[in-house]
């Protein structure tokens, strides 16, 4: 392993809509259930990924109270947690914050989706198209900032009108909990200029990261702003690049081309979405052009929504093409993959090593010293070895 850059800070992802081990298929599916969601919290906390992303939908739990209860069975996870301006006040979405962030000891970090499916904004009361969201957004964040920041803020504006909203008590980071957010367009990158600490893009290929990342950094600099940026990729880890492949191809087997053409049709009619736009146009709904970048597929992008693309591959070869996405500026990585309890255990024991995370946290003892290979889990315990 050669180490060019500190190493990636790796959140991984809770599914809080339900999980699976087929795209496009009931067969080993798992259904939305709290009790699976924290067995996945637990072991990330275990493993040694920094935290998980909770995203926000009207077919996931909801984001603030799933956190809440995972925050209480876990140690040292964040909680990247999703918060949609609009669905509620920000002195509402202020005092959910700060409490949070206040039970959980200071693990709370915020992730801003504006939404890029007006069908669904329609069920949650937002009208507003596609820039003006974001000029909304504006809005909402001046006031949410200041009050979590001081406790107090005034505004009087086009679309968010608090005055002399007050937050009673502070959360635990000063001045308030990292703010991150993903969004391809140029208002999406306008709004992140002014607002946003940490950048995320979906994977891309690493051109496209680049050119993405330039424009972010030239928008928050003319603000006077620095912000860092992540990346959110899917990861198929095996030991080897061969196997890694027949995993991504499994994946989608049981996904039929009616399936993949329903999913296409719904993440085209109700999108406005510039990103989704992007990774669409990635493979274009076929499945003889998945390999987008060396090690990139989109295969998940058939009939997922969001984040489409995985990197496929054997640690040496998965973590090289990281270390690409490094060197464009990348500092963070939520990744993810299928299923989420199984795959968090493979990445951290495949990839982690590759990457100089340590893995594990509070690794016990598993002898005295003398060398041991596993011997199977019996009554004998292990084999031990001159």
């Amino acid at each position: 392993m050669v180490q060019d850059h500190p190493p990636l800070d790796v959140l991984w992802f809770i599914p809080s809509s339900g999980d699976g081990s087929y795209l496009g298929s009931d067969d080993l599916a798992r259904p939305a259930d709290p009790g699976y969601f924290r067995e996945i919290a637990v072991a990330a906390d275990r493993l040694g990924y920094s935290g998980v992303l909770i995203p926000v939908g009207a077919a996931c739990e909801e984001s603030f109270v799933l956190a809440a209860d995972l925050a209480a069975r876990t140690e040292k996870l964040n909680f990247l947690v999703a918060i949609r301006p609009g669905t509620a006040t920000p002195a509402y979405y202020a005092r959910l914050a700060s409490t949070l962030d206040r039970v959980s000891n200071g693990r709370l970090l915020l992730n801003i989706v504006v939404g890029g499916s007006a069908e669904e904004l329609a069920g949650d009361g937002i009208f507003l198209p596609h820039d003006e969201r974001y000029d909304h957004a504006s809005e909402f964040f001046q006031v949410f900032n200041e009050l979590i920041e001081t406790g107090q803020s005034t505004l009087d504006g086009r679309y968010i009108k608090a005055i002399d909203a007050r937050l009673g008590l502070p959360p635990v980071q000063r001045p308030r909990p990292p703010i991150y957010f993903g969004g391809s367009s140029d208002a999406a990158i306008a709004f992140a200029g002014g607002f946003v600490d940490k950048y995320l893009t979906w994977g891309e290929p690493p051109d496209q990261v680049a050119e993405k990342i330039a424009h972010a950094r030239k928008v928050a600099a003319a603000r006077g702003r620095e912000a860092s940026f992540g990346i959110r990729l899917h990861l198929i880890v095996r030991e080897t690049d061969d196997e890694a492949w027949e995993a991504a191809d499994r994946l989608i087997s049981k996904l039929s081309d009616e399936t993949i053409a329903a999913a296409q049709e719904r993440l085209t009619k109700n999108s406005d979405s510039v990103g989704q736009a992007r990774m669409l146009a990635l493979h274009n709904g076929r499945r003889d052009q998945l390999e987008v970048s060396p090690n990139l597929w989109a295969g998940i992008g058939l009939v997922r929504s969001g984040a489409g693309t995985a990197l496929v591959g054997s640690p040496k070869t998965v973590g090289a093409r990281l270390r690409e996405y490094q060197a464009l500026g990348i500092d963070t990585l939520i990744a993810s993959g299928y299923p989420h309890l199984e795959e968090a255990y493979r990445v951290s024991e495949l990839l982690f090593p590759e990457l100089g995370l340590p893995g594990s946290r509070g690794r016990l003892r598993s002898s005295f010293g003398e060398r041991q290979v596993f011997g199977g889990g019996g009554h004998g315990g292990n084999v031990k070895l001159p």
